[in-house]
């Protein structure tokens, strides 16, 4: 197990949860989280997820992806902007960059919190690199989830599914 943590800029505790490790392959390092996994943001109340959900962290880039299960009405695919992973042992960290792409069910593809990055670059102070950084981001994973590039084609799907069938 990991425990997968994200913080705000600045350190600000952000979202918490433990994951499975699944493998890894030329994309990253896989996780798993079974429907009941306990989220918990901050210092709010511990959620349940109720869905099954896996978590890719990339070799290179300056994100988290996360397939979900087919119990999550809306979202097939959630991808933080965030600075770039760290891995250590049994902990990953990153600092969650507000804005988030996602591919929704009917297959389109979605910007979010571009609100909460704007007044987040004047609340936080945000260098301009970072800016730069995260922007670049959010375009070139809209372009790869849109266009199906790998690892957001097959493998991702092929991962969850091997998830979705284990004991």
């Amino acid at each position: 197990m990991v425990e997968m943590r994200y913080t705000k800029w600045g350190g600000k505790r952000h979202w918490r949860f433990r994951a499975e490790v699944l493998g890894s392959d030329e994309f990253g390092w896989w996780y798993g989280c079974p429907a009941g996994t306990s989220m918990r943001r901050g210092f709010e109340e511990p959620i349940l997820v109720h869905y099954d959900f896996i978590v890719l962290v990339p070799t290179e880039g300056r994100w988290i992806a996360s397939w979900n299960g087919p119990t999550h009405e809306h979202l097939a695919i959630y991808v933080d902007v965030t600075s770039a992973p760290v891995r250590s042992g049994d902990l990953v960290e990153a600092v969650d960059l507000d804005l988030d792409v996602v591919r929704l069910r009917d297959g389109s593809v979605e910007l979010l919190d571009e609100d909460e990055f704007e007044e987040h670059q004047l609340r936080y102070a945000y260098p301009p690199d970072v800016i730069t950084q995260a922007r670049a981001t959010a375009d070139d994973l809209i372009n790869m989830i849109t266009h199906h590039r790998e690892p957001f084609g097959e493998v991702g799907d092929t991962w969850l599914a091997g998830f979705l069938a284990s004991p």
